[in-house]
């Protein structure tokens, strides 16, 4: 069973969506779109937190 996320549950109005075989793995993915597409240079506790809340099991 993997993780998968979308990012509209933390950004919204962001179709982003991603799959990956563990947490790690999935948030290697978010962190590399949350740079390109929304120009985040910092994660703050909050954000990781929301983040987190959002990574379901797939």
């Amino acid at each position: 069973m993997g993780k998968h996320i979308a990012c509209g549950d933390v950004v919204e109005g962001c179709a982003w969506k991603a799959d990956a075989p563990n947490e790690e793995e999935l948030l290697e993915k978010v962190v590399a779109h949350a740079t390109s597409a929304h120009d985040v240079k910092n994660v703050t506790p909050e954000l990781a937190a929301q983040v987190k809340a959002a990574i379901r099991d797939r």
